[in-house]
């Protein structure tokens, strides 16, 4: 992903620890295409109509790339 989809790509909300767990989780297990089954997770259940863990799943994909990037985004202090 290029550095100027990652500052076009909405930063995540994190509801809490469990949702950096679930990104960690994905990307030790699936490595690179760890995004990809977040995707793959969020779309099962929009067609499910879970919207609650279908926005999960979204914010997961964007912690995903957000952690997967070598660029730091947003403020540093």
């Amino acid at each position: 992903m290029l550095f100027d989809e990652i500052l076009e790509t909405p930063l995540p909300y994190l509801a809490g620890p469990q949702a950096v767990a679930d990104a960690t989780t994905l990307l030790e297990k699936h490595g690179d295409d760890a995004c990809f089954e977040a995707a793959i997770r969020a779309e099962r259940y929009r067609d499910q109509g879970n919207a609650v863990q279908f926005c999960h799943w979204r914010q997961i994909e964007r912690l995903i790339v957000l952690l997967a990037s070598p660029d730091v985004t947003g403020t540093v202090h």
